[in-house]
């Protein structure tokens, strides 16, 4: 049991994980009607133009909020992308809870999850892919 706690790929999903977290919460703590977000767009700071993420961070504030309309209109592709981090998240939990129970193998559960995900990347982020594409 204390084994399987630090095995590397349940570190990799914990680690994983935190980062969603912190993401849900910087969603969470900064608000689109306030708009005091402290990080910038790096490409619209250098190319003085929107990129297909601009509204992403108000997309997501939105989104935690409930307010999926709003959301939209900030960003269009804020909820499928905000959908993907949060079945990640999901994933990661059910992934974690498989291994310390000894439910599963890991290495069929790495190659389910990697399937999985692969896929989930390309439904959640189809419309940015094609965008950068043909940019």
């Amino acid at each position: 049991m204390r084994k399987l706690i630090f095995h590397p790929y349940i570190i990799l999903n914990l680690s994983f994980s935190g980062v969603i977290l912190l993401i849900f919460l910087y969603a969470g703590f900064f608000s689109a009607q306030k708009d005091n977000y402290p990080v910038s767009s790096i490409y619209e700071d250098i190319l003085h133009k929107k990129s297909p993420t601009s509204g992403l961070s108000h997309s997501f504030s939105e989104i935690i909020r409930s307010n999926f309309s709003s959301a939209k209109d900030w960003n269009k592709y804020g909820i499928p992308i905000f959908m993907f981090f949060l079945i990640q998240l999901l994933l990661r939990i059910v992934s974690c809870s498989l291994i310390i129970s000894g439910k599963i193998q890991v290495r069929k559960l790495v190659w389910a999850d990697s399937l999985i995900s692969f896929f989930l990347f390309l439904i959640c982020f189809q419309n940015l892919l094609l965008f950068w594409k043909f940019f």
